[in-house]
């Protein structure tokens, strides 16, 4: 089976599929503590990395969906990821059967609204492409992280924990109207 991964351009970003020339930012980018830590994972060695990297390539070629890497126009080097996959975490059917929105951006990319912008032109494609319900998971400090999912139509659907600290399950129906 072979899908291809469509590239999305908006003002200020391009995302597109990771490349075998990602994976050192990519792992860079997951081994910092301050960017692990607020997706309750905490810094991934290389070889942790390197197997996600994989998953998430291979998760486009499985589902029709996964995650992008996100760079800013004209630059090489990816600021991050963002997208969906199927994250089998084990909460209950609630959550576990729907795609699960993800957005990990470097330190230096955050604060620039261009999450958001991120996030956003990967839900408009979701929504336009595969449709229904997706989910997400984020600390109760991550204000920012909160403020995006908000914005894009996720309402909490409960607080649970991972590995011993509180979460915010939070669900999407579809496009906010």
């Amino acid at each position: 089976m072979s899908r291809t991964i469509p590239t999305i351009n908006t003002a200020r970003l391009t995302l597109r599929a990771m490349r075998a020339e990602d994976f050192p930012r990519f792992a860079e980018i997951w081994a910092l503590p301050e960017v692990a830590s607020r997706i309750f994972d905490g810094p991934r060695s290389k070889a942790q990395s390197w197997d996600a990297f994989l998953r998430n390539a291979g998760h486009w070629q499985i589902t029709g969906f996964g995650q992008w890497a996100v760079q800013l126009h004209r630059q090489r080097e990816v600021l991050g990821q963002t997208g969906f996959f199927f994250g089998s975490r084990n909460f209950d059917e609630e959550f576990d059967t729907y795609p699960e929105a993800r957005l990990v951006l470097a330190p230096e990319a955050q604060d620039q609204r261009l999450g958001f912008e991120a996030a956003r032109a990967a839900h408009e494609w979701f929504d336009r492409v595969i449709t229904g319900r997706t989910v997400c998971m984020i600390a109760p400090g991550n204000i920012a992280a909160l403020k995006i999912a908000g914005t894009l139509g996720y309402e909490l659907l409960r607080e649970a924990e991972v590995s011993g600290r509180p979460v915010r399950l939070l669900t999407r129906r579809g496009p906010p109207v």
